[in-house]
């Protein structure tokens, strides 16, 4: 019996216990549970638009070790969360909850507060970079034909509610004429936008006292030598147009805060309604927004062009207005042309409302500035990765990009989302499910309706409920009180 060799599988013979795991065992069979565990379904449709080096731990410090909500991991939950219909952090944990159920492990916790720690590690800085890359791609396959298919860049501002806290106040103030405690802090954001993409180039955060101009001089690196600035009547600026155009940068805007020249006051009458003109250099006020001494570099005047356009369409805000423009060549840039791309400039609008409305921008939820400006980037990489998808889709199945639904895209993709796991799935089911995607998008075709009138008006009538003016607290006993009074008389 002494002789007999004993032979047990997987144990060590000395202890007759299993044999120890070597680190690299041990970390491989850790790695494991965690693919097991994964957040990023959105990488397999969104990864070509967000390299993974982006998305790599940390060498040290925050987000550097391999758990549940890694960087990866967390970045790719936090994109869902703004994708997601309900768009809360419960909707995270319960997303964890079903995919654990599926694969018939234990289910994780309810909490989200491993999820909230989580997202607040991820950095400002690293957000900023990857939006700035997803406003890099994917280019149309042809160029616009409209107006020498130069690069059309619009840009406007909105605003934006969060929740009522004290630091938030601190940063992005109420109006003064509100009761504290009874509005909601407000942030001013001005956008630049590809015109013919409809992508986000870049951004810029302000509060109530923050004009526009200001907030888009921060983005001047946005825009390239041959781009054209396509703006409204905010910005009408005789010291932007000149450093524009100083940067080879062409501008069109609407004429504001100067009377139109007459053909008689103008240097040459190109057309009907077409004048070439001269602008006088500002007197600078305290209220200017450039210092003196970029004042002083200004020159005497600018050449520039006006045109003249009038609206023949009932029910439009006005019958006519002016755009001014550097693009002074009529040859090249006809004056109808010019015109058919002002009316274009709508579609920022559109934009706005695509992230604001459809993606649940208008109301952040974050209670923090911190996290204000990070649920404010991954809103935006995500309308740059839904807008690289619809780019790539309509590359694919050559059709134009503003005809297909952003709406529709977003819900394709929330149903798909569940199903786009490799990990479950075989690479050849994963990319039928990713053409078939792709084919759902493009489905989705907005018709075009030019000169499409739609009066500004609502047609269900809101609750009649009372402006909340003071506290709540004070509310109630200012009704008790009013209560007591009418049952005593």
């Amino acid at each position: 019996m002494k002789n007999m060799t004993l032979y047990l599988p997987g144990f060590h013979l000395a202890s007759l216990r299993r044999k120890p795991q070597s680190a690299q065992q041990i970390l491989a069979k850790k790695l494991a549970e965690l693919k097991q565990k994964t957040f990023s379904q959105l990488s397999e449709c969104f990864g070509q638009f967000i390299p993974k080096h982006f998305l790599s731990p940390a060498e040290s410090g925050s987000l550097s070790r391999r758990r549940l909500f890694s960087k990866e991991n967390t970045f790719w939950a936090f994109l869902s969360q703004v994708l997601d219909a309900d768009g809360g952090c419960q909707e995270v944990v319960r997303k964890r909850q079903a995919f654990a159920a599926m694969k018939s492990t234990s289910l994780p916790s309810s909490s989200t507060a491993a999820y909230c720690q989580a997202r607040k590690k991820l950095t400002v800085d690293e957000l900023e970079v990857i939006l700035q890359h997803t406003a890099d791609q994917p280019r149309p396959v042809t160029n616009s034909n409209v107006l020498q298919g130069r690069r059309v860049i619009v840009v406007d501002g909105t605003g934006l509610s969060m929740p009522d806290t004290e630091v938030n106040q601190q940063v992005w103030p109420q109006q003064k004429n509100l009761t504290p405690g009874c509005s909601f802090p407000q942030a001013a954001l001005c956008a630049c936008f590809c015109l013919e993409t409809g992508g986000l180039l870049s951004y810029e955060l302000g509060n109530k006292k923050s004009h526009e101009l200001p907030l888009l001089r921060k983005q001047s690196n946005t825009f390239q030598s041959g781009d054209i600035f396509l703006g409204d009547k905010g910005f009408c600026s005789f010291f932007d147009l000149h450093r524009f155009k100083e940067k080879g940068v062409d501008s069109m805007i609407t004429l504001a805060r100067r009377q139109p020249v007459t053909p008689i006051e103008a240097i040459k009458v190109l057309g009907e309604d077409d004048l070439l003109i001269h602008w006088k250099k500002p007197i600078r006020s305290k209220a200017s927004s450039y210092s003196k001494k970029d004042g002083d570099a200004l020159p005497e005047r600018l050449l520039l062009r006006q045109i003249r356009v009038t609206i023949d369409r009932p029910d439009f805000r006005v019958n006519q207005f002016y755009i001014i423009t550097t693009l002074t060549d009529i040859q090249a840039y006809p004056a109808a042309e010019i015109a058919t791309l002002y009316f274009k400039r709508w579609e920022v609008e559109l934009f706005f409302r695509d992230i604001k409305t459809t993606m649940g921008m208008d109301v952040l939820r974050c209670k923090t500035p911190d996290m204000i400006r990070k649920e404010i980037l991954m809103h935006l990489i995500a309308y740059n990765c839904i807008r690289c998808l619809i780019q790539t889709v309509a590359n694919k199945q050559k059709v134009a990009a503003n005809q297909i639904s952003f709406k529709g895209s977003i819900q394709a993709l929330r149903q798909w989302e569940p199903y786009l796991n490799q990990r479950a799935i075989s690479h050849q089911k994963l990319r039928d499910l990713i053409k078939r995607l792709y084919e759902s998008v493009a489905g989705k075709i907005v018709p075009l309706r030019p000169g499409r009138r739609e009066p500004r008006a609502v047609k269900r009538r809101p609750k009649s409920y009372q402006l909340l003016t003071a506290h709540r607290h004070e509310m109630i006993e200012i009704k008790h009180r009013s209560k007591y009074t009418a049952k005593k008389a």
